[in-house]
């Protein structure tokens, strides 16, 4: 749970950070110190290739990070363990693959997270929602096997005191409020909860300010990016057609007191600039709010 403000005392207290995984053409130390230098509080890292893909992390490059951390007075919003493109894509393996052997990559990818986000003091991993379905008439198959695959690294992350957040996306096993809803009830622990994407739940049709208060007891990290016509294309906060103003001031009541991170890995030919016009952006916003 958060630490959530009585009304008349509220404060803002979201802080804003920029994903890593724009700056895929850059090393990590590059994408911290471009991100500090614009001017925001935390960065999320990309636990894949080219960034900090873990098998276990060298430990020297550990401490590279964590001093380029200080260094830029700079935190970790999250570590981004979604992807795989070290080993294959995006999406696989996934928590759902029909073969044994492969879902156990993903489930020893992510338990390298966790143990990652330990060593580097970072609250919580982002992970995907089960992935692409084969068969989508054998949905409560894969669910049940994404549940058990979680029950397989709920323990680890209990352990190391790290929060796993599961992140609807469409088109994936888990992609609306219900979906998550569905999935979370089958667990009693605070370290399994939800990553927020605005722009995901804009794209199935679902209202984020609303859903902001219906699921903020999961709530412990947020993405953001802009969407056009429901289309899953992450766009600079201003380009698309998500109210940001209505959505802030959600977050803003439930008095919300971790990031929001900007994800924008389209722009990996010029993510500093993204990153500028996001930044300069929201700012705006959250002053006039």
């Amino acid at each position: 749970m958060h630490n959530y403000l009585n009304k008349k005392e509220q404060t803002l207290v979201m802080k804003l950070a920029f994903s890593s995984n724009a700056y895929t053409n850059f090393s990590l130390i590059d994408s911290i110190v471009d991100t500090a230098k614009i001017g925001y509080k935390g960065i999320e890292i990309m636990c894949d290739r080219p960034h900090a893909f873990p098998l276990p992390l060298d430990p020297q490059k550990i401490i590279e990070i964590k001093n380029e951390l200080t260094n830029n007075n700079i935190q970790i919003s999250n570590l981004n363990a979604f992807t795989l493109f070290g080993i294959c894509d995006t999406y696989h393996p996934s928590w759902i693959e029909e073969n044994s052997d492969c879902r156990k990559i993903r489930i020893v990818h992510t338990i390298e997270c966790i143990k990652l986000a330990n060593q580097l003091g970072a609250k919580n991993i982002s992970i995907e929602p089960g992935g692409p379905m084969r068969n989508p008439n054998s949905r409560e198959k894969y669910l049940n096997i994404f549940i058990e695959g979680i029950r397989e690294v709920l323990p680890i992350a209990e352990k190391y005191k790290v929060k796993i957040l599961v992140e609807p996306e469409p088109g994936l096993l888990l992609e609306n409020s219900n979906d998550f809803i569905e999935f979370i009830k089958n667990f009693d622990s605070e370290y399994i909860g939800l990553n927020f994407d605005i722009g995901h739940f804009v794209c199935v049709n679902e209202d984020p300010s609303q859903l902001v208060f219906d699921l903020e007891n999961y709530i412990h990290h947020f993405h953001l990016a802009d969407i056009k016509n429901r289309i899953h294309n992450h766009l600079i906060p201003g380009l698309g057609s998500i109210n940001f103003k209505k959505v802030i001031n959600s977050i803003k009541e439930i008095g919300f007191d971790g990031f929001i991170t900007v994800e924008l890995y389209p722009y990996k030919d010029n993510p500093s600039q993204a990153s500028s016009k996001s930044f300069k952006y929201l700012n705006e916003i959250l002053r006039i709010n």
